[in-house]
This record gives C-alpha cells, sequence and structure tokens, in this order.
C-alpha cells in the first residue's frame, strides 16, 4: 500500500519564542521519522545524550525545518548521500524508513541507489540496496 505523498514544509518559528530549537525538532523529528528518530535519540540518552539533542536541535530544528524543500525532497536527499557514503547503514535504514514516511515510493528508493552506481560505486549501490530490502520487509 502505497502512502500519499507529503509535500509540506515544516515551518520553522524562529520569530517567535513559543517554540524553541528543540520543541520545533522534535516534532520534525516525529513527523519524518515516526517512532525511529526517537529511537536513535533514546539509545543515545545513557552515553551521549548531547548529541541526540544535536541532532534534535540542529539536524532537526534547524536544517530540516527550513523553507524551500519538501520533507520528500529532504529524504531524497538525505538517501542519496547515505547510499554514496557507504558507511552509515543503520541511518540510511532510519531514513529510507523516514522516505517511506513523507511518501516516497520503494521504486524511488532503489532508483536512488541505482542513480549512486554511477557516482558512489557499485558497492555502496550494493549496499543501500541491501538496507532498502530489509527495511522494506519490516515496513507496515
Amino acid at each position: 500500500m502505497e502512502q500519499t505523498p507529503n509535500t509540506q514544509t515544516i515551518t520553522p518559528k524562529t520569530s517567535t519564542i513559543d517554540e524553541s530549537r528543540f520543541e520545533r525538532g522534535s516534532r520534525a523529528l516525529a513527523e519524518i521519522d515516526g517512532s525511529s528518530g526517537a529511537e536513535v535519540v533514546a539509545s543515545l540518552a545513557d552515553i551521549a545524550p548531547d548529541l541526540g539533542r544535536y541532532i534534535i536541535e540542529f539536524g532537526f530544528g534547524d536544517i530540516y525545518s527550513r523553507p524551500g524543500l519538501a520533507l520528500r525532497e529532504r529524504e531524497i536527499a538525505t538517501i542519496a548521500a547515505l547510499t554514496a557514503m557507504g558507511t552509515a547503514t543503520p541511518q540510511l535504514k532510519v531514513h529510507i524508513h523516514a522516505g517511506l514516511n513523507v511518501g516516497l515510493t520503494r521504486e524511488e528508493i532503489v532508483e536512488i541507489m541505482i542513480q549512486m552506481s554511477a557516482y558512489a560505486g557499485f558497492p555502496a549501490a550494493l549496499n543501500g540496496v541491501f538496507a532498502a530490502k530489509e527495511v522494506f520487509a519490516n515496513h507496515a
């Protein structure tokens, strides 16, 4: 069952004091990653809680909340970058799941990885496709 695309951007409220970077980032993280993002942040609580806070505040409160790209487009860029890196499989899996959450199809995600074979090589693309296969098998 395909999901309808999320073409909205999360509007930053930097001009008001009613929403902090952390609150804005937490809202964005929940919208994009569902419970997966919160699980990643929670897994850092006992060893690097500040890193979790930076991910929320900077990554999601500042970067993902910027106008200019829809969440779907941001996930395309993120999946492409993580696939090209070839060394970030756990993070790639989280963002494949997020891509599905914001309206990417399985076929589009695989196409992103095929595109990366031309720029990052076949090993990186293969690793990405195998990560996607695992996420697809577990995605409801």
